[in-house]
């Protein structure tokens, strides 16, 4: 990420954001006899990116439409931008941008008319320091659509689907921004240039993120900070580095010492290795230690914390537009 810009509220020390744009303090989220969300507490910043994670079920889709203002909480304060979602008004909206898990537009519509038409919509919000909206073919040029300017929706590839949905959430210059699933159909090569356009929308615009994914690879290039939502709770949160050493347990540590190869696990694998060097010397080789990954992390946290499984999940409603 970008070093803090200079309109940015950093903490002089860590030089951090401190500008909160969204904070939850005991959110609670019934449907029904079910409790999906159970006391959760978050807070994000501006210009963070962050990533929130969980089986089917936890409730990621759920809180992300309760800090849109699509859905209403059971109980809990929720603040996004200085306001509760739940009485929020036009100008609060304008400054979201929301990409849902699947949308539907016209599809006879073409690509740019549709995104010029999502634009239009911001103009009235527009400031010096924040001109809304996007210009529309530079927009276009960023998330790979240039190309096919002229198509009808109906006729994109669910990839090229996808970069439009993007793009729609992208127009408005929004100061927290909303990825629910982003670069699902995505290839290899379409999800690196958006995870480059991520970095860059936040760099130019001190836009916040928020992003849901079941994708840890996606998670881990992206996120200044991972969240892990399960049995209701944030029950981890830290950047990918942070969590797998302070939370994953045990390292592997392997060597040789006179032709034989020995592994052991340990929790502080640096003391490990210090003391291998100490009793055997140089006659120690091929060292490697193997740390967990994000992926261990993740899976004995929701094994420690909640579900086992998606099968033990419940349901939750799956967004569309």
């Amino acid at each position: 990420m970008a070093e803090p810009q200079t309109g940015r509220a950093v903490d002089p020390a860590t030089g951090t954001p401190t500008e909160t744009v969204v904070e939850i303090e005991g959110l609670r989220m019934d449907y029904g006899p079910t409790r999906v969300l159970d006391g959760l507490d978050l807070t994000v910043r501006a210009g963070e990116v962050v990533a929130l994670l969980g089986p089917n079920g936890a409730g990621k889709t759920t809180t992300i439409e309760i800090l849109e203002g699509f859905r209403r909480r059971s109980a809990g304060r929720v603040e996004v931008l200085g306001q509760d979602p739940a009485r929020a008004d036009e100008a609060w909206r304008a400054d979201l941008g929301v990409v849902l898990q699947s949308c539907r537009y016209h599809g006879v519509s073409r690509v740019r008319e549709l995104l010029h038409h999502f634009g239009r919509y911001y103009a009235a919000y527009s400031t010096p320091e924040r001109v809304r909206p996007f210009d529309t073919d530079t927009l276009m040029a960023r998330v790979g659509l240039d190309e096919h300017a002229h198509k009808q929706v109906k006729s994109l590839s669910g990839g090229q689907r996808r970069r439009l949905d993007v793009a729609i959430g992208l127009v408005g210059r929004p100061r927290l921004l909303f990825l629910d699933e982003p670069t699902a159909g995505f290839d290899p090569q379409a999800r690196r240039d958006f995870h480059d356009l991520v970095h860059d929308v936040v760099d130019e615009n001190d836009t916040a993120v928020l992003l849901t994914t079941h994708d840890l690879d996606e998670a881990e290039r992206l996120a200044d900070r991972i969240l892990v939502l399960t049995g209701g709770r944030i029950v981890a949160d830290g950047s990918a580095e942070q969590l797998a050493t302070g939370l994953g347990g045990y390292s592997e540590v392997a060597w040789t010492v006179d032709g034989r190869r020995s592994v052991h696990s340990t929790r502080a694998p640096v003391e490990f290795v210090a003391g291998l060097y100490a009793d055997h010397g140089d006659s120690a080789t091929d060292l490697r230690v193997t740390r967990p990954t994000l992926e261990d992390v993740y899976m004995d946290l929701v094994r420690r914390h909640g579900f086992g499984g998606p099968e033990n999940a419940p349901a939750e409603p799956e967004r569309k537009a």
